[in-house]
């Protein structure tokens, strides 16, 4: 190993100085840029940066706050065309392989070799990371958007159950709003109001019809009664929530929930992370299940960080960084910490809550049962995407606008979208 050769000077006056740099000499160091902002994703953090100092890998932290990682992504763009891209960053679904098409990202094959990614990882997991036949991205964890939280407390004092289906879930309304809790917690922010809406589109349906609209964007989709029963749904899930509707950070929907001013919550099982952060146990606390409807589907978005391809001089620390996010020690305790699962297919359940153990059930069953998340960037490209969803958004809050309105309105914008390509990432599905 190199040795520090210190001048005379500070041979003689300042060897601690001389110890220091040298132990800093020899750490490496990668900057990751990231939207993880609320109370159970900083401690997620924690944990990477704990371990990784472990290994003498530096995290500094490139924090940019943002819902579903929009701010995140125009930063990261933005930072790319100035010369000044960060070493790793979290990117997610198709914009992975929108970015590697692009040779933004650098390879991580060896490490996806050693580390047996392909026998190790989940087969859609494996799949959506490859582009071209290069691994460029490093899994982290799988979450299930489709789960329904509940407030335990409020449901046990209230002699209630939790909803099987949405004619259950309508009985519950009128008594939940009797004792003065709010029925369901939701805010209008775009992003949010799609989660919802996929979730519901899927309760109403199945698979196949769900990638007809947010995958293949069949314009004749749109017009099916399927899709307007699932905006029907939609609209009436409004007569449980706060009018009008709040727009709120999902974090602090999260609050409601674990204060008790809220009885249930539709939302990725990051939701899951957070109450635990708050204090709330599983099964104590609240508990989860499945969406009505959606017991036998999980609607999956994987997240991941990417290696950004500036030039060698890091590629030591960024293959570093992503051999140990998807290390089995790591794997198991972030996702506990994150409230998603892991990605590799010989994690330990045993170590899972009951929420984790659920998703990882079916998630595990196959491909029949996974589900890109449309809001979460696993089913379309970016422009599709934010059409959808501000067609979507402008349905919810506009309660003047009809069913047969939107889905017109809907159908004529997808056929002037771009068509998915087949491709070796989530939107292939023709696998």
């Amino acid at each position: 190993m190199q040795q520090c050769r210190p001048s005379r000077w500070r041979r003689l006056f300042m060897p601690c100085l001389l110890a220091v740099s040298c132990t800093a000499a020899q750490a490496q160091s990668v900057q990751v840029l990231h939207w993880w902002k609320s109370l159970s994703e900083q401690q997620a953090v924690n944990l990477l940066t704990t371990k990784l100092a472990q290994d003498n890998l530096q995290w500094r932290d490139g924090l940019v706050p943002s819902g579903s990682g929009v701010g995140a992504s125009i930063v990261l763009k933005s930072r790319i065309l100035a010369g000044n891209a960060p070493e790793a960053a979290q990117l997610n679904g198709v914009l992975v392989s929108e970015w590697a098409e692009l040779g933004l990202l650098l390879d991580i094959d060896s490490v996806a070799q050693s580390g047996k990614w392909e026998k190790n990882l989940f087969p859609k997991v494996w799949n959506l990371i490859q582009v071209k036949n290069h691994v460029v991205a490093a899994p982290l964890g799988v979450h299930r958007i489709n789960t329904l939280f509940y407030n335990k407390k409020i449901f046990s004092k209230l002699e209630l159950e939790p909803p099987a289906s949405w004619e259950e879930f309508d009985q519950l309304i009128p008594k939940l709003q009797q004792a003065g809790i709010t029925p369901l917690a939701q805010s209008s922010e775009i992003w949010q109001v799609a989660t919802l809406f996929e979730t519901v589109l899927l309760s109403v349906s199945n698979p196949a019809f769900y990638q007809d609209v947010f995958v293949r964007k069949q314009p004749s989709a749109f017009m099916d009664a399927r899709f307007a029963q699932a905006l029907k749904r939609l609209r009436l899930l409004k007569k449980a929530m706060p009018n009008p509707v709040p727009d709120k950070l999902w974090m602090d929907l999260s609050r409601q929930l674990a204060d008790g001013q809220a009885a249930m919550l539709i939302m990725g099982d990051w939701v899951k992370g957070e109450l635990n952060a708050l204090g709330q146990g599983t099964d104590v606390g609240f508990s989860c299940l499945a969406v009505p409807g959606t017991a036998a589907y999980h609607i999956y978005d994987v997240d991941t960080l990417v290696m950004l391809a500036k030039d060698n001089s890091k590629r030591s620390a960024q293959e570093k960084l992503a051999q140990w996010v998807v290390s089995p020690a790591l794997q198991q305790e972030y996702n506990q910490v994150k409230g998603s699962i892991p990605v590799l297919r010989n994690a330990d359940t045993g170590k899972m809550d009951s929420c984790a153990r659920n998703a990882w059930k079916v998630f595990s069953s196959g491909a029949a049962a996974q589900v890109p998340s449309f809001a979460h960037r696993m089913a379309t490209d970016e422009i599709s995407r934010d059409a959808m969803m501000n067609e979507i958004h402008r349905f919810f809050m506009d309660d003047q606008m009809t069913v047969g309105e939107a889905q017109k309105r809907m159908a004529t914008m997808v056929r002037a979208l771009p068509k998915n390509k087949a491709g070796n990432d989530a939107q292939d599905t023709n696998r």
